[in-house]
């Protein structure tokens, strides 16, 4: 799985678990709309770590958690 797909799912699944919409994760977050959206929708081939550090900030998940995941286990490489 690629790594964008991948992150992409993860968000998803915190969303879910969360009963948040990926809009109201953004203004937790402090991150646009846009760039939320663009994590889901793969649209980011390379989303910076400080985007994801800002995720798991907003949602009080330490960073390791959030890639501890078996989604994280074998990821392709997007270059």
């Amino acid at each position: 799985m690629k790594l964008s797909k991948a992150i992409s799912r993860k968000i998803l699944n915190i969303c879910a678990e969360k009963d948040i919409t990926p809009n109201k994760l953004a203004g937790i977050c402090c991150l646009t709309q846009s760039t939320v959206q663009n994590l889901i929708a793969g649209k980011s081939n390379n989303p910076k770590l400080l985007t994801i550090i800002r995720i798991c900030e907003g949602l009080n998940i330490p960073l390791k958690d959030f890639f501890d995941d078996e989604l994280f286990k074998k990821i392709e490489r997007e270059d």
